[in-house]
């Protein structure tokens, strides 16, 4: 009797010991993909699942400062936007998901703004592309 009490304790004990297989959730990411101002022009690899982060810094000037517009993505059905917006001090920070095998851009532009009285900016928007192959 006490032999089979021992049998059926510990194998009560194992049962809570052993992690059940956790479901998988939409929010398992595989990887994730960091890009800045460095990144313009470049192509990166992603697999579906996989998160990819922006932060774009302004650029400082004599009496004037680029700043950014929020990135976006080309093609919504293969990077999905979490989120996105304009820092006050002109950053941009966005969020994507790969959702889907296909190929997208993220994109943003940055423009000039004056700083400081007496100075002038140029007429003139410069863009960032970063494509992204999502697998």
């Amino acid at each position: 009797m006490l032999g089979r009490t021992l049998l059926a304790a510990t194998a009560l004990v194992a049962a809570f010991a052993i992690p059940a297989a956790a479901p998988e959730a939409d929010a398992a990411v595989r990887d994730t993909v960091t890009l800045s101002n460095n990144d313009n022009g470049h192509t990166v690899h992603a697999h579906s699942g996989d998160r990819l982060s922006v932060h774009l810094t302004t650029v400082p000037g004599k009496g004037v400062k680029w700043v950014w517009d929020k990135p976006t993505a080309s093609s919504p059905s293969v990077l999905q936007r979490l989120d996105g917006r304009v820092l006050g001090n002109g950053d941009a920070v966005a969020h994507f998901r790969s959702a889907h095998t296909g190929r997208s851009d993220i994109t943003a532009h940055r423009r000039c703004v004056v700083t400081s009285p007496g100075h002038r900016c140029p007429q003139l928007v410069q863009s960032w592309k970063v494509t992204v192959e999502v697998r």
